[in-house]
């Protein structure tokens, strides 16, 4: 139940640290215990993110596209400068 709780609140992009707080457990603990679910959740967000920019890419919405480059950037460490992973 937990499992499932962290990689929903994951995929949601919601901060590890309101999650520590959801679940009562310290930092470490999360990320020791719940690693995969975390990963998970966030590859699920990223992917959920890149399927509205792929869509956007081909409107006219200027401020939902430079939005969800912000947060490519920011949340998955995207940078028009680095090479792709």
């Amino acid at each position: 139940m937990q499992r499932r709780l962290v990689q929903t609140l994951a995929s949601q992009g919601i901060p590890q640290a309101e999650t520590c707080r959801v679940l009562d457990v310290s930092a470490k603990t999360l990320r020791k215990r719940y690693r995969r679910e975390l990963d998970i959740g966030a590859a699920k967000l990223e992917a959920v993110l890149i399927g509205h920019l792929l869509r956007l890419a081909a409107g006219d919405d200027d401020v939902a596209l430079r939005a969800i480059i912000f947060i490519l950037r920011c949340r998955f460490g995207w940078s028009q400068f680095a090479p792709a992973r």
